[in-house]
């Protein structure tokens, strides 16, 4: 049942998003708030289809948390969910993301359009400035910049690996950074099966501005672990299991990615 899911699930989510990335393409040649309602569409298409196909419900708890105006969040990462999730909380987001992901046809076309922020990960320190730059620029907008620490998608309850440049982007963007807990990697694993529960996503009050380097990188990481592990345990529970016996499940070809409580 659980593969059959996983299945059905992958052939209504690339169904859902050929059919918006053929009908969207006109929107690419206007304002790029207007391409942005289309892609808010998309997003909240998708989140259907993991839903009623998927079998996953989602709890976000701690929207009043969100600050006004220009942010940058810090969001841990354990599988697609989170990408497509999270850009309907902001009211103008805008991800960190790795430079491959502009390349891919079509979808490339949107990321550029909607405003994303590539990231050259090989270049490393002309990356940074790059990075840096791009960010400074878009939050003069009011935008709301949104990044994954770790960089990647890390397994729940995998140790985790902070990266460098979200306590140089705090110290150099000079605001509230708002940090993100989650369990969805329980629920939607990279390359595994799905398994039908609850992901639940905790916004956390948001770190003021303006405190030494160090002092930040410790915080947002003990923050946002302590965090995304009380909600895995919850996951595991939910499904009768630990992370043993979930690691046992059938290996798929990847996943795609995601919801508010539904």
């Amino acid at each position: 049942m659980i593969l059959l899911r996983s299945i059905l699930f992958q052939a209504a989510f690339y169904a859902v998003t050929i059919f918006y990335g053929i009908v969207l393409l006109p929107f690419l040649l206007m304002p790029r708030r207007w391409l942005w309602q289309g892609v808010l569409t998309w997003i909240r298409s998708c989140l259907l289809v993991v839903r009623y196909v998927g079998g996953i419900r989602t709890e976000i708890t701690g929207k009043e948390n969100i600050p006004d105006g220009p942010l940058l969040v810090a969001a841990k990462h354990q599988s697609a969910w989170e990408t497509l999730a999270l850009l309907l909380l902001f009211k103008d987001p805008t991800f960190i993301l790795k430079r491959e992901l502009t390349w891919i046809p079509i979808f490339g076309w949107y990321l550029a359009r909607a405003g994303m922020i590539p990231v050259d990960r090989g270049a490393k320190a002309v990356a940074l400035k790059t990075m840096t730059e791009r960010a400074v620029a878009e939050l003069a907008k009011g935008r709301q910049i949104l990044i994954f620490p770790e960089g990647t998608r890390r397994p729940p309850g995998a140790p985790p690996q902070y990266k460098f440049g979200v306590a140089h982007l705090y110290a150099s963007l000079r605001v509230p950074c708002l940090p993100v807990g989650l369990n969805s990697g329980v629920f939607w694993p990279r390359r595994k099966p799905l398994r039908a529960g609850t992901i639940r996503a905790e916004i956390l009050p948001a770190i003021p501005a303006g405190l030494p380097r160090g002092v930040f990188a410790a915080r947002i990481e003990r923050e946002i672990e302590a965090s995304s592990d009380r909600l895995i345990a919850q996951g595991w529970a939910e499904l009768g299991e630990g992370p043993e016996e979930n690691g046992k499940v059938t290996d798929l070809s990847p996943l795609s990615p995601p919801v508010e409580k539904s």
